[in-house]
């Protein structure tokens, strides 16, 4: 009797402890509505975690060196809905030439843009029209235009470098300057000769009257 009181007292405690590791996982590896854990209890291969990764070289180093030929093949993602020739008629979506500098969602002969668009206001400069190409839905949250975004930044830089060639000639923004060996290693002369100087200062004996 004694021996079973026993068997049934170890069952009984790993239910309870089994039920008590249920409830604490489930707490901290909560799942959303698609069944999708918030917070992986480890790495997946092919999961994206939602942190922002490296944002890579500035969009205006990118169009120093962007090739408005490759934008050119870009543009053929764009090519079902826009065209780009001067006068071009407007199709699902408005032509695109002189585009670059222009109001945005205003004139395009007609073209009745969303509101969602309209709202933005300002001008297509070179940063707008980068995260518009990135990202329409992001950009402007309502946008009837269909189209996903692309996602790498040289492939938009080509396309913004053909846009501009057509008809709109925007003025490249300047590149930052890239920190040279020689000026990195000024920089940290001029920042240990400033660290010297203040403690020198600070071991003068001072004067009283």
């Amino acid at each position: 009797m004694s021996d079973s009181n026993t068997i049934a007292g170890w069952v009984l405690g790993a239910g309870i402890a089994a039920l008590g590791l249920s409830i604490v996982s489930g707490k901290y590896y909560h799942a959303d509505k698609a069944g999708h854990l918030e917070k992986p209890g480890y790495a997946i291969a092919g999961v994206e975690s939602g942190e922002g990764g490296d944002e890579g070289p500035a969009l205006a180093t990118l169009l120093a060196s962007a090739d408005a030929a490759a934008g050119e093949k870009q543009f053929s993602k764009c090519s079902s809905c826009h065209t780009i020739n001067a006068g071009g008629a407007a199709g699902i979506g408005p032509n695109l030439n002189g585009v670059m500098g222009e109001a945005i969602a205003t004139g395009r002969g007609g073209f009745d843009f969303s509101g969602a668009l309209k709202d933005v206001g300002g001008t297509w400069t070179w940063e707008q029209m980068d995260a518009w190409i990135a990202s329409p839905r992001k950009f402007a949250n309502g946008t009837k235009m269909s189209f996903a975004g692309i996602g790498n930044a040289e492939d938009r830089a080509n396309l913004l470098a053909y846009l501009n060639s057509q008809g709109s000639n925007l003025p490249l923004p300047e590149a930052p300057a890239e920190a040279t060996e020689d000026t990195v290693e000024g920089e940290e002369a001029a920042a240990v000769e400033a660290a010297e100087d203040t403690t020198d200062a600070a071991e003068e004996p001072q004067m009283t009257e």
